[in-house]
C-alpha cells in the first residue's frame, strides 16, 4: 500500500480559500454598506451635508442621544461591578437566579421590554394612575427613554467583568483586609486595577449599545419630532420623510460613533488578552 505524500502547495490552499472568503463577505457585508453611509450623507455637498447635521431636530436628537448614554452608562457600570462582585466572592440562596436575571435583557426582544415598561408606566399601565396623580410622567419623556435603554444595555458590564474576578479569585482582597486595608481601599487599589481593562471594554459595548438602541426606545418615546426622537429613531423619521441625504447625515454620526467604539473595543481586547 503506497504512503500519502504530503503536498505543502494543497495544505496552504485552504487556508488561503478561506482567508479570500472572510475578505470578500466582510467587503460585501461591512465596508460596502459603511462607504454607501457616506457615499450618501456627502453626495449633495459638505454644505448641504452641514445643514442636515445642523438641523434643530437633528442636533437635539444627537443632544437626547448623548444624554441618555451619559446616565445609563455609568449607572450599568455600578450595576456590573456591583453584581460581579456579589456572584464571584459570595455564595448565597438564588445566586444562579440572579447571574440568569442579569443574561435576560439578552433574551427578551427591546420591543418586548418597551411595551413591559408601557404597560407598567403608561397611562392605563399599572402605575399610570399614580404618576399622573402626581404629574409624573415616565413614558413619551426621557425617564422611559432612559429606563428601556438602561434595561437592554444592562448585562454589559457583568459580563465582561464577573468572568475575570471569578479567574482571579479573592486572594489579593483578603490579604489586603489583613494588613489592615478598609473596603473601600481594597476595591480601589486591588480589586479595581484587576478588573480596568474588562470594565472599560464592557462600558464601550454598553455605549455602543446604549446610542444606537431603536426597538425598545420606539415604543416608549412616543416618536416626537425635537422631543422625544433619538438619533436612531431621528434618522427613520427623516427616511420616512423621503429626505434620504438627512438620514444618511445622521445614520453617519451613528457610524462615526459605531467606528469609534470598534477602534477601543479592539485595544481593549488586546489589553485584557495581555
Amino acid at each position: 500500500m503506497q504512503a500519502a505524500t504530503f503536498n505543502p502547495t494543497q495544505t496552504s490552499l485552504v487556508p488561503r480559500l478561506l482567508i479570500g472568503l472572510a475578505v470578500a463577505l466582510t467587503l460585501l457585508i461591512v465596508v460596502a454598506p459603511l462607504v454607501y453611509i457616506f457615499a450618501r450623507a456627502f453626495g449633495e455637498g459638505w454644505r448641504v451635508y452641514a445643514e442636515n447635521l445642523l438641523n434643530p431636530a437633528t442636533l437635539h436628537a444627537v443632544w437626547l442621544t448623548t444624554i441618555t448614554a451619559l446616565i445609563v452608562v455609568p449607572v450599568n457600570i455600578a450595576f456590573g461591578i456591583s453584581a460581579a462582585w456579589v456572584v464571584a466572592r459570595f455564595r448565597f440562596p438564588g445566586r444562579s437566579l440572579l447571574v440568569t436575571a442579569i443574561e435576560i435583557p439578552f433574551s427578551i426582544s427591546p420591543i418586548i421590554a418597551g411595551i413591559c415598561y408601557l404597560l407598567l408606566y403608561g397611562r392605563q399601565g399599572l402605575l399610570g394612575p399614580w404618576l399622573a396623580d402626581n404629574d409624573l410622567q415616565v413614558m413619551f419623556a426621557l425617564p422611559g427613554i432612559v429606563l428601556v435603554t438602561m434595561f437592554v444595555t444592562a448585562p454589559f458590564v457583568a459580563r465582561e467583568v464577573l468572568p475575570l474576578m471569578q479567574a482571579q479569585g479573592s486572594d489579593q482582597e483578603q490579604a489586603a483586609v489583613t494588613l489592615g486595608a478598609s473596603g473601600w481601599q481594597v476595591f480601589r487599589r486591588v480589586t479595581l486595577p484587576n478588573i480596568k481593562w474588562a470594565l472599560l471594554y464592557g462600558a464601550v459595548l454598553c455605549t455602543a449599545r446604549a446610542v444606537g438602541e431603536f426597538g425598545g426606545v420606539s415604543v416608549v418615546s412616543g416618536n416626537i419630532r425635537g422631543q422625544t426622537n433619538t438619533l436612531p429613531l431621528h434618522v427613520e423619521l427623516l427616511f420616512n420623510d423621503l429626505n434620504a441625504t438627512g438620514a444618511f447625515a445622521a445614520a453617519s454620526v451613528l457610524t462615526l460613533l459605531a467606528l469609534v467604539a470598534l477602534v477601543a473595543k479592539t485595544v481593549l481586547e488586546a489589553r485584557k488578552a495581555r
